[in-house]
């Protein structure tokens, strides 16, 4: 008799538990089912140019949304770009369309927001907001929110302007505070090497001053126009937050690696518990949030060796902090074209994706049956027993080198402790980006992770 091997075994067990996606209105119901009663569901992606996964994305927050009555959704994105949708899709600038909310995506890779599937999302969204509000059904419209940190220069400038309509002294005061980056405008990488190896004095003092006076003025700001005004001085003070970590974002870029991705992570999520504590307040409940993001900012990192080069991550710091109230979901594919780029800055491409590595998971989920389908990683049986032995994980970000493959793309994980649920899309096709030219916009700068994710 033949010996059946390993990968085999684990074969049959997914044939016997994966669930099939075959398009139909029911396939996501076990996400759903799992979502009912939990405040947070974070959903990412193996791919920041993959069609299925924004699609599929989408539809599951659709019925979040429609179903569970889940207020908002927030990604990864930085804050001024997203809030311009969030004004859109909330129905407080007529004025604006679809298109011109996603408009302002202007900085590389613009086409991770600024493409088809969120086009159609966000008019979706604006649609759905517009019905619920006539109807009285929801108090205040779902929102859009970005949790990023790489909008320095444009968060600095959106802090001043409120300030300018609301205080003018507090403006020239935050104009004066926030010119102690003026030098660095154009490279505040040197900045923080400058920093970090006490060549110039940090700017740190003056960032923070800044941040402390918008807070000590917050209870002036909101009062002055009611609770529209409060959601915009919100807007303010998060963008006075992100200039303050993104500040510290640029010193710790110069120490391990690690630094720096924590320190983008934990600003990710204190974005992230901010916004439910204000979307708290405002609805006077606890708020639901979805959150969109790329698999390895929403997988739990203590499950990967992530976690033994010493980095957390958004998924991590919610199940330690929120546990089960956090419902995490992956994404997977083996082939197919992805949109990404070369290099930092460089043109978006359509790409073909290669073959995954054996020993990964990609390859595993390629030799079953069913082309579309998706796993529940949190019941007890055969298949995650065999699922729990770490294999290699591809992550493909916004930048794609299939030369360097291994190195670049791929990372040990334990899918059973890293997900509670996985889709995966066997061949998947490419993102299709907006026409929208990518600006540089002075005081942003490249993302360091090496696969731009």
């Amino acid at each position: 008799m033949t010996a059946i091997k390993f990968d085999e075994l684990t074969v049959q067990a997914i044939e016997k538990f994966a669930m099939p996606l075959g398009g139909a209105f029911g396939d996501y119901d076990p996400i759903i089912k799992a979502a009912q009663g939990k405040h947070f569901v974070l959903i990412g992606e193996a791919s920041h140019g993959t069609r299925e996964f924004y699609r599929s994305r989408a539809e599951i927050t659709m019925r979040l949304i429609d179903e569970l009555e889940f207020d908002a959704i927030a990604v990864e994105a930085d804050w001024p770009d997203a809030y311009e949708v969030n004004r859109y899709v909330s129905n407080s600038d007529s004025e604006t369309s679809a298109l011109d909310a996603l408009k302002h995506f202007e900085r590389f890779p613009n086409w991770m927001w600024a493409n088809t599937e969120i086009l159609h999302f966000i008019k979706w969204l604006a649609d759905f907001n517009k019905l619920a509000q006539s109807e009285g059904r929801r108090g205040r419209p779902v929102g859009f929110f970005g949790l990023d940190l790489y909008s320095m220069s444009t968060s600095a400038h959106a802090v001043v302007e409120y300030l300018e309509e609301h205080d003018p002294d507090a403006a020239l005061r935050a104009i004066a505070r926030y010119s102690c980056l003026a030098q660095f405008i154009h490279k505040p990488q040197l900045y923080g090497q400058a920093a970090e190896f006490g060549l110039t004095k940090t700017c740190e003092r003056e960032i923070v001053a800044q941040l402390v006076d918008l807070q000590k003025n917050a209870h002036h700001y909101i009062t002055k126009k009611g609770i529209v005004d409060g959601d915009e001085y919100f807007c303010a003070e998060q963008n006075a937050k992100l200039v303050q970590n993104a500040e510290a974002y640029y010193r710790t870029m110069f120490r391990a690696r690690h630094s720096s991705w924590n320190q983008r992570d934990k600003h990710m999520f204190q974005t992230l518990g901010d916004l439910k504590a204000h979307l708290d307040k405002r609805l006077d409940r606890e708020a639901k949030i979805v959150v969109w993001a790329h698999n390895s900012h929403i997988g739990n990192a203590a499950a990967t060796d992530m976690s033994r080069r010493g980095e957390f991550n958004i998924g991590q710091l919610a199940k330690e902090k929120y546990g089960s109230d956090a419902l995490l979901v992956g994404f997977s594919t083996c082939q197919g074209e992805v949109t990404a780029a070369s290099d930092w800055d460089a043109p978006a491409e359509r790409k073909r994706v290669r073959p995954p590595f054996e020993g990964s998971y990609e390859r595993l989920f390629h030799q079953v049956s069913h082309k579309r389908f998706m796993l529940d990683l949190t019941v007890d049986n055969e298949m995650n027993d065999l699922l729990s032995k770490p294999h290699l994980q591809r992550a493909i970000g916004v930048i794609y080198r299939p030369e360097t493959e291994r190195q670049s793309h791929y990372l040990f994980s334990c899918l059973t402790e890293q997900f509670d649920f996985l889709l995966h899309f066997d061949d998947t096709t490419a993102l299709e980006p907006l026409n929208i030219p990518t600006r540089w916009h002075e005081g942003e700068m490249d993302e360091t992770y090496p696969t731009g994710v």
